[in-house]
């Protein structure tokens, strides 16, 4: 098994090693496109700001590799963020993977502060599971949602399609839920 940490400039790259290491996996951090291509599974953080994300994976060509990958792919936070199709953080368009819009979240409920920052319950695979969440945008729900939480309001926590996973919070940060969800993405 080979994993591979997209390393492009916007991210949570070390602590998304780190929970790599603790599964007993020596995950590998490279922008390059054959390293990243001989890869059995590929991880796409991400913590920061859409457009100067953007503009990094565009500077490099990652940007137009990311969406040819044939091994399991799972976006983070950021990362899936920048896998949908509209960004309104810095309005742009995405790498169009996934068909969900990202917006800011909007509320007007002094109980829900933005950015949303804790922990939350996750609707996922059938099952409520709990993960940390750090972020401002959200993904809309739409038909590649596989799960779905809200702050106050509902949307993606995670999206699926053909070999791409996205999850709006931090697998990393999520203590046993996000460790299983990480072995399960390996076991893809």
């Amino acid at each position: 098994m080979k994993v591979v940490i997209i390393d492009y400039g916007a991210g949570n790259i070390f602590s998304v090693q780190q929970a790599f290491k603790r599964l007993g996996i020596e995950a590998t951090l490279s922008n390059e496109e054959a390293e990243i291509r001989t890869a059995t599974h590929v991880i796409f953080p991400g913590v920061g700001h859409a457009k100067s994300a953007m503009e990094q994976l565009k500077s490099t060509g990652l940007d137009k590799m990311i969406p040819t990958l044939k091994q399991p792919v799972l976006g983070i936070c950021l990362g899936m963020q920048l896998m949908c199709g509209w960004n309104e953080e810095g309005n742009l368009d995405g790498l169009g993977i996934f068909q969900a819009r990202i917006q800011l979240i909007k509320s007007q409920f002094p109980d829900y502060p933005i950015p949303h920052m804790g922990w939350n319950d996750v609707q996922l695979n059938g099952k409520s599971e709990t993960f940390y969440f750090v972020h401002s945008y959200v993904a809309e729900i739409c038909e590649e949602t596989s799960g779905i939480t809200s702050y106050p309001t509902p949307f993606s926590a995670a999206l699926k399609k053909d070999n791409f996973y996205g999850v709006q919070f931090h697998p990393e940060k999520s203590g046993v839920a996000g460790e299983n969800l990480l072995n399960q993405f390996l076991a893809e």
